[in-house]
């Protein structure tokens, strides 16, 4: 029993749908690193030099967390199809047809991506555009598969990039923003950030909104399906980062300007806190995209 019996567009959870949420969660940690490293590499370039290699660590060892992080959900995936368990894990004839359908393309997307996005280390003009084609990349594969394939296509392929390129602006400066706290020029590096999240953070929210309300198409839905009641779940983890956020930006972010001594301290602190709520957020995501079915497909 689990405590969503009961709800309409559950799927069973086993021991392998259970592994397939924690890999897909880290595919996801990977995924937004990756992305969110080059972004901050883009944007913030007059940044402490420490803090943009922080940076530049977190988009390499991101990308290179992609591939065999894929290979384990391939493997996880066949398992899970097969109902043969390890054996259907390592069934050459399994994983080819995984290969053959979407998730194969998915995964020669995100692969070129990630490779892509390994040029951060050149730390010139083409690594950049390298780099960010590979974060473009990155973002789009998520498209080729799971919820975002129902109609209208391209408006949901859209809304999930666009979502995903937010998200990982944000998720990806939360490292390299804990380290500034106490970079000599950190102060002005989180003032930019607050304004620029100022704007991205109502274009993850609407884009977030949108393709939610695709997928349900009601509030009645929303309550009464396990895909709604999981997503409600991620909302309100997300109105806790929004708030941890606005405290920051309204009233830490000024105080460390000030130089006031206990300022820094609870800023370090309240960007763990949203570090862990991310991990919340992460996990919902991957039991919405693992274990549920949106309404619309009931």
């Amino acid at each position: 029993m689990t405590p969503m019996d009961g709800f309409a567009g559950l799927a069973t959870i086993d021991g392998w749908a259970i592994l397939s949420i924690l890999a897909k969660s880290l595919s996801y940690v990977a995924a937004l690193g990756a992305m969110g490293g080059v972004l901050f590499l883009a944007v913030f370039r007059a940044a402490d030099p420490g803090v943009r290699t922080l940076a530049r660590r977190i988009a390499v060892v991101s990308a290179l967390a992609i591939l065999p992080i894929l290979a384990v959900r391939f493997g996880i995936q066949a398992a899970r199809i097969s109902g043969m368990g390890l054996d259907g894990a390592m069934d050459p004839f399994m994983l080819g047809i995984i290969w053959d359908g979407p998730r194969g393309t998915l995964a020669i997307w995100k692969a070129v991506g990630a490779v892509l996005v390994l040029g951060v280390v050149l730390d010139r003009a083409v690594g950049t555009l390298l780099s960010l084609c590979g974060a473009l990349l990155i973002a789009v594969s998520q498209t080729l598969v799971g919820h975002s394939l129902g109609d209208p296509r391209l408006v949901l392929a859209s809304l999930l990039a666009v979502h995903l390129l937010a998200a990982a602006f944000w998720v990806g400066a939360l490292i390299p923003l804990h380290r500034a706290v106490i970079a000599p020029d950190g102060a002005a590096l989180l003032h930019r950030f607050g304004t620029l999240a100022s704007l991205t953070v109502p274009i993850l929210i609407a884009a977030g909104v949108a393709f939610a309300w695709k997928m349900t198409g009601s509030v009645t839905a929303l309550i009464g399906s396990a895909y709604g009641v999981t997503l409600l779940a991620k909302v309100a983890a997300v109105s806790g980062l929004l708030l941890l956020a606005a405290r920051n930006k309204l009233w830490l972010v000024p105080a460390v300007a000030a130089r006031d001594p206990n300022a820094s301290t609870a800023l370090r602190r309240t960007i763990k806190a949203e570090l862990m709520l991310v991990a919340v957020i992460l996990i919902a995501t991957a039991v919405l995209t693992t274990v549920t079915t949106p309404p619309m497909n009931f």
